[in-house]
C-alpha cells in the first residue's frame, strides 16, 4: 500500500466532475487500500478519490472511534434523503479550516463495492454527512463553496498564507 497526495484548495483539480467507474479490477482495489490509508494517515474520516487527483466515482470513509469499520463506495448515489442537520465540518483538502455546513439528516445510499457488488446503506448523523461531503467531491464541489464568497476568499487567503509560511521550513529541514 502507498499514502497518496492530496490535492489541497484551491487546487482546480478539485473542481473536476468524477467519472463512473466501469472496470473493477486490482488497480481499482489497490487504489481503495491506498486511499484508506491515506485518509487513516492524515488522519480524516473520509476521502474522494477527486481529491487524490484520481477523477473516478470512488469514496472511502471510516467514522467508527476505532478505526475499524471503513467503507468503499464506488459510483454512489442518494436515492432518498430527509431531514436536516447542521454539523462543523473540516476536509483533509482545506486543512485546519472548519465550518457549520447544513446537510440533509438521513440517507439512502446505492453504490457498488471495489469489486462491483452492488449494496445499499442507511446512513445518519456523522456517517451521512461524511458520505453527502465526499459525494460533492465527486461532483467537484467542497465544503467551502457552502460559505459565503467573503468566508470564502478568507479561507483562501488563509491557506495561501500558511503554505507560504511552510516553504522557508521546509527549505531549511
Amino acid at each position: 500500500m502507498a499514502q497518496l497526495e492530496i490535492l489541497e484548495f484551491p487546487d482546480r483539480r478539485l473542481r473536476t466532475k468524477a467519472a463512473p467507474v466501469s472496470v473493477f479490477d486490482s488497480h481499482l482495489q489497490q487504489l481503495a487500500a491506498d486511499m484508506l490509508e491515506t485518509m487513516y494517515a492524515a488522519p480524516g474520516i473520509g476521502l474522494a478519490a477527486t481529491q487524490v487527483d484520481v477523477h473516478q466515482r470512488l469514496l472511502v470513509l471510516d467514522v467508527s472511534e476505532q478505526h475499524n469499520e471503513p467503507h468503499v463506495l464506488v459510483n454512489p448515489q442518494i436515492l432518498h434523503a430527509e431531514g436536516h442537520q447542521v454539523y462543523q465540518e473540516g476536509c483533509l483538502s482545506v486543512p485546519g479550516i472548519f465550518a457549520d455546513v447544513e446537510r440533509a439528516g438521513k440517507i439512502r445510499v446505492t453504490a457498488q463495492d471495489a469489486e462491483g457488488k452492488p449494496f445499499e446503506l442507511e446512513a445518519e448523523g456523522l456517517l451521512a454527512v461524511c458520505i453527502q461531503h465526499e459525494m460533492d467531491h465527486l461532483d467537484g464541489k467542497l465544503f467551502v463553496d457552502y460559505l459565503s464568497p467573503l468566508k470564502r476568499e478568507m479561507v483562501r487567503r488563509k491557506l495561501e498564507k500558511t503554505r507560504r509560511q511552510a516553504e522557508p521550513e521546509a527549505a531549511t529541514a
